[in-house]
Order: C-alpha cells, then sequence, then structure tokens
C-alpha cells in the first residue's frame, strides 16, 4: 500500500547564497522523484569546472549560462550539441570521459542542497523515492554516497537506463515504474528547465529548484 503525504509550501533560506524558496504543488504524492546533480547535491558549479577543464583540453568552449540552460541533458548529448551548436568536431566519448574524470576528482568538495535533501530525510521511510538523473551511474553514486543518502532510495535511475533523455519524460516514467506509483501521483523535484519539461511530459507534479545564479551564488 502506497502511503500518500502532502507536504504544502515550503520556505527555507541559504545563509550564502540568497534564499531559497521551494513551492510545493497541492496534492498528495504517492512517490517522489529527485534530479541529483543541483537538485539533491549542491555541486552545479563542480560540474561546470569539469566541464572547463575539459573543454579547455580539446579546444571547446561552454559557455556558463548555457551550462545551466542545459541542465539535465545526458553528458553525451551535450557535447553532441555543442558540435552542432558552435561547428566544433569533438570526440563525444573522450570528451565524456575526460569531464566525468575531471568531476570525479571533485567528489570531495561536493555538498548537500540542504533544503531539498531534508524534505527526502522527512520522506524516506514514508513513501517511496526514487532518483531520475541524466548523469551516468558511476557520477550520480558517486555523489549520493558523498552525501551519505544512497540508501534512501528505493530506485536510482541514470543515463544508461533509458534510451531517451530529459526533456523525454523517459527517465521519469522509468522511476515511477521501479516505485510501483502511477506517473500522475509523483512529484518531481528538478533544477533545470530541461527536467521541468521532462516531468511536464510524464504528467508528473514538478518542484524548481533555483539554481546557483538564481540564489545569487557560483
Amino acid at each position: 500500500m502506497v502511503v500518500r503525504l502532502h507536504l504544502g509550501t515550503y520556505f527555507s533560506h541559504s545563509t550564502e547564497e540568497g534564499i531559497l524558496k521551494l513551492e510545493i504543488p497541492e496534492g498528495n504524492f504517492g512517490g517522489y522523484i529527485f534530479d541529483c546533480d543541483g537538485t539533491l547535491a549542491d555541486n552545479m558549479p563542480l560540474h561546470y569546472r569539469a566541464w572547463s577543464r575539459a573543454m579547455e583540453d580539446f579546444g571547446g568552449r561552454y559557455p556558463e549560462e548555457l551550462f545551466y540552460e542545459w541542465g539535465g541533458r545526458p553528458t553525451a548529448m551535450i557535447v553532441e550539441a555543442l558540435n552542432a551548436r558552435y561547428g566544433l568536431s569533438l570526440d563525444v566519448a573522450s570528451v565524456v570521459r575526460r569531464k566525468e574524470d575531471y568531476y570525479l576528482e571533485l567528489i570531495p568538495e561536493v555538498g548537500p542542497l540542504n533544503e531539498v535533501v531534508e524534505i527526502a530525510r522527512d520522506m524516506h521511510g514514508r513513501v517511496p523515492l526514487a532518483v531520475a538523473s541524466g548523469g551516468h551511474r558511476e557520477l550520480v553514486v558517486a555523489t549520493l554516497d558523498a552525501l551519505g543518502i544512497t540508501p534512501w532510495f528505493e530506485a536510482v535511475v541514470c543515463a544508461e537506463d533509458y534510451e531517451r533523455g530529459k526533456p523525454h519524460p523517459d527517465p521519469f516514467l522509468l522511476a515511477a515504474k521501479h516505485l510501483g506509483v502511477l506517473p500522475g501521483e509523483c512529484v518531481v523535484f528538478e533544477d533545470s528547465p530541461t527536467g521541468i519539461e521532462a516531468a511536464k511530459a510524464a504528467g508528473m507534479s514538478w518542484v524548481y529548484v533555483p539554481g546557483p545564479l538564481e540564489r545569487g551564488g557560483r
């Protein structure tokens, strides 16, 4: 039996990066699905540092504003899109591996986005929880492990688990299937427009998590 809980509106503050306001939609939800990077983990600046180093190695470019706009896309799709946008011919597999190696070096610096992690902590053991990420499993699991929250989640869905990444609904639909909860009874926590589009396409309610630039931090 699925227990459904209703959170109401949740406000919180981050002393270093301004005010973080999370608005939980009305309704009772049987499953909670969280993006990882920039949602549970306050690690988007670390990912951008890794991207910047990798792109410098290969002679490409990835503007910071575009990095946040494209958040949630699988890494390989990002390299392909950068090639198309800037007329580059970067080797996708090589850039992906280099970027991910750089990020793994930064894992000790990963910290939680406390406001979202506290919601997951409150819900753990009360409703089924899942992670649905556009990242590769190695990085996602390493990030969750660094936060010490991996055991909270009944399912962790990563880029290897589906063919069509966000903004397609596939990651969230697969997460709901693993949880045994109907898509319409799930709520998604996401920090990117791409992820919100995917949640809408899945027929799920959603909570937008403002990123570092919107919170006034880096």
